[in-house]
């Protein structure tokens, strides 16, 4: 009920900006009649409108003026752009959330005429399915009550959790970059069943189903992954065989350099 009689505005019907939207409505967190959306893509935002019941329009500066909670649901690059469109139409009783990777709240707020509260948040494409992780932080005129208020937002679609800003780069890289680490994993392994012989559609289906379960007994065991993996890993069997194998192709640290080259290029993104 946090955001009950909040009109919010979504800025940016892509990926991102459209799941939020069926979020909030399918999860009952808002009502389509008080979200507003915009769009340069007349067609596809014509087509979420109708498909989610949500209010369209082709300006961002509407969008400001009629929400009292505005997403910035776009890319980095364009943040500047839509400063400008929307920096007249808010005010200190609004809230501003950012998803841009690597943009600081002290950017957002700079941006804005007038001591905006702002949350810089970083959710992830899983909130497609309502599966998405997300962190959150305060930028220095929010308050715990829009804290909250975020959360609502992407607690509708997956998981939120609240984190200090200086975390963000790292947050960025795992989770908000982390669904294509998994995604080029899991083609691997269904290359891999291929090529030891299995037919490409089952090799598909046995491989995502894996990583789905292999996912779920993390979360809801609550053992430490590397527990799980010695379940799995019996005395000179085939799965320890693999391991070593993995070991000797450097498999963990090439994730590790991986996340860690992502944090790297989402500070370079806010400098």
């Amino acid at each position: 009920m946090v955001l009950k009689d909040k009109r919010i505005g979504i800025i940016g019907a892509g990926a991102m900006g459209s799941a939020l939207c069926r979020g909030l409505v399918n999860a009952g967190a808002a009502e389509a009649a008080s979200i507003l959306l915009s769009d340069p893509h007349a067609e596809h935002l014509r087509t979420l409108g109708e498909a989610v019941g949500v209010r369209t329009t082709d300006s961002n500066a509407d969008v400001a003026e009629f929400a009292d909670l505005i997403v910035l649901a776009v890319k980095p690059m364009t943040i500047p752009s839509v400063l400008v469109d929307i920096s007249g139409h808010v005010s200190p009783r609004k809230l501003v959330i950012s998803i841009a990777a690597g943009i600081h709240t002290a950017t957002i707020e700079s941006g804005l005429a007038a001591p905006v509260p702002v949350v810089r948040a970083m959710p992830n494409t899983a909130a497609q399915v309502n599966a998405g992780a997300c962190a959150f932080c305060r930028g220095a005129h929010a308050t715990d009550e829009h804290l909250a208020q975020a959360a609502a937002v992407f607690e509708s679609v997956g998981t939120a959790i609240r984190v200090e800003e200086r975390m963000m780069d790292a947050v960025t890289a795992l989770s908000g970059s982390g669904p294509a680490y998994v995604y080029l994993m899991i083609e691997a392994l269904i290359d891999g069943g291929v090529k030891a012989g299995l037919p490409r559609d089952l090799a598909h289906q046995l491989a995502a189903q894996t990583v789905f379960g292999a996912s779920r007994m993390v979360i809801e065991t609550g053992r430490h992954p590397a527990q799980l993996k010695d379940m799995v890993a019996t005395p000179s069997g085939t799965t320890i065989t693999a391991l070593a194998a993995l070991e000797h192709a450097g498999f963990r640290a090439a994730l590790i350099d991986a996340v860690e080259r992502a944090a790297l290029r989402s500070a370079e993104l806010g400098q």
